[in-house]
């Protein structure tokens, strides 16, 4: 039904294709902003003005260049907080990545990671209560995340396909990065011990990474060995969900690529 008749909808799109701005031909003629969009949108379309519809190109679909450096670091983030979901109300799935506003550095290094390897997509944060969502939208997400399934990470098979393990062998430490920033953190420890007949504090930094997936924790200590790193497994209980990094030599190797969140 055309509420406004089909006079008022001409002289609006006369004064659209004169230049007129959207915002004046409505106050002019008393028709909602909104529907002098929508007429101006039809008319460019019917007139074939429309700019093509946004379609980037994607790596494994179109060959196009693919950052390696951070697809490694954002592969890690991915498998450790990182969540793809489709709306029923969006064209298009989206990659999440939870970012706590305690370290803004880490939230940017997501961020940039994102537009390197989405570099036509657009990013955003949302915000939630002590933390930001880093989320891009792009109908390739299951192209370049496999892993991608329904139920939780840690309910299913995580394996990496062919060409992601040569990213991630070619790019070990971006990979453990990007797991340690999502799921690891770098701690201080304690401990007592006698020197010279006196017992003394004894503090020394350690790395963990904890996560319930057997497969993920298989592919960060794999990649570890890879560098020449050093870890142990530490049951919480009966699960031995914890991965420990404490050797002074592998401390300095994770400090010197990793480093503490910020």
């Amino acid at each position: 039904m055309n509420f406004h008749g089909v006079e008022v909808r001409q002289k609006a799109l006369t004064m659209l294709r004169d230049g007129v701005a959207n915002a004046a031909v409505a106050r002019e003629l008393h028709v909602p902003l909104g529907t002098v969009g929508y007429w101006k949108h039809l008319d460019r379309a019917k007139r074939g003005e429309c700019p093509g519809r946004h379609d980037p190109a994607c790596p494994r679909c179109d060959g196009r260049d693919l950052d390696e450096p951070a697809y490694s670091y954002l592969l890690g983030l991915y498998l450790g907080d990182g969540h793809i979901s489709h709306y029923s109300a969006h064209r298009v799935p989206n990659l999440m990545i939870a970012c706590t506003d305690s370290w803004p550095g880490l939230m940017e290094a997501c961020e940039q990671a994102m537009r390197a390897v989405f570099p036509d997509n657009s990013v955003c944060r949302v915000s939630r209560t002590g933390c930001h969502n880093v989320k891009v939208y792009s109908k390739h997400l299951h192209c370049l995340f496999p892993q991608h399934g329904p139920g939780k990470k840690h309910e299913r098979r995580i394996a990496l396909e062919p060409w992601q393990q040569t990213i991630v062998d070619t790019h070990p430490w971006e990979f453990v990065r990007g797991l340690i920033h999502s799921d690891g953190c770098r701690i201080t420890n304690w401990t007592t011990r006698l020197v010279g007949g006196e017992r003394k504090r004894y503090e020394y930094p350690r790395y963990f990474f904890a996560n319930k997936s057997d497969d993920i924790r298989k592919l960060f200590t794999h990649t570890l060995d890879k560098v020449g790193v050093e870890w142990t497994t530490l049951a919480r209980g009966s699960d031995p969900f914890n991965i420990s990094v404490a050797r002074k030599a592998s401390v300095t190797l994770m400090d010197l690529h990793v480093g503490p969140k910020y």
